[in-house]
């Protein structure tokens, strides 16, 4: 089994910060690219940052200069260092990751549960 919980959600006011985590736990061969994604009521859900193996990573435009994605490879973890929060940053933010389970398994893709983030005076 893998599992992928995601923490750190909450509410906060415009200007402040949140670092979400994500732990990946189960039988796990490798874990490949990471990213985030968030969902708004009534909208799509859309790419926020991703990072793969070798750490290069791409952020959507509405969050560049303001979020910081990273992995802790050792402690399956990654991670979103959210700054300089807006309104319109909020939604359920979801962790993704591709993951091969067995060493003659290909890579698929699995979702965390989300967490909500909710930016507000």
């Amino acid at each position: 089994q893998v599992q992928l919980v995601e923490s750190g959600g909450g509410l906060v006011q415009p200007g402040g910060s949140l670092r979400l985590s994500c732990a990946i736990s189960g039988s796990i061969f490798s874990i490949n690219a990471m990213g985030w994604y968030r969902q708004a009521s009534g909208n799509e859900r859309e790419l926020v940052a991703h990072i793969t193996t070798g750490g290069s990573k791409t952020y959507a435009d509405s969050v560049k200069g303001r979020f910081t994605i990273s992995r802790d490879n050792a402690n399956n973890t990654v991670y979103l260092q959210m700054n300089t929060l807006k309104p319109e940053d909020t939604a359920v933010y979801f962790c993704n990751a591709n993951i091969r389970r067995r060493i003659v398994s290909p890579g698929r893709d699995y979702w965390g549960q989300g967490t909500q983030v909710t930016v507000s005076s």
